[in-house]
């Protein structure tokens, strides 16, 4: 119980600091003006985690200590939906109502068409 629960903070750990990279450089080079580094964590990591599972189901499968330390921890800190939903609410309170709502189309229906693809790119290599 206690390896698992350290593989996922250290997983934690290290997501939360990718992240953190992630949004730093997007605003460095695109501006504060819109949540670009979280709308990319959020489909990167939806792809990574589509991959990972595909991987997992059909290729390898790692210990339970590595998984959680990827899938719980790494990916679970790296895409963070309340970043999402507090950058839609500031997005919102700014009076860029359009903006909110493409970030949150673009966020929900992206991320989850980059987990198939993640998916589909694994599984092309099972057929």
């Amino acid at each position: 119980m206690f390896g698992t629960i350290l593989s996922i903070a250290l997983g934690g750990a290290f997501g939360a600091v990718a992240r953190y990279g992630v949004n730093a450089g997007a605003v460095a080079m695109f501006g504060p003006a819109f949540p670009w580094g979280t709308l990319a964590v959020n489909i990167g990591g939806s792809f990574l985690m589509g991959v990972l599972i595909s991987v997992f189901a059909h290729f390898w499968q790692p210990d339970a200590f590595l998984r959680s330390f990827l899938i719980i921890g790494f990916l679970g800190a790296f895409t963070t939906f309340s970043a999402f939903s507090l950058d839609f609410v500031t997005l919102w309170e700014r009076g860029d109502i359009i903006g909110a709502g493409l970030y949150a189309v673009a966020s929900v229906v992206l991320s989850i068409a980059a987990l198939f693809g993640g998916m589909f790119l694994i599984r092309s290599f099972t057929a």
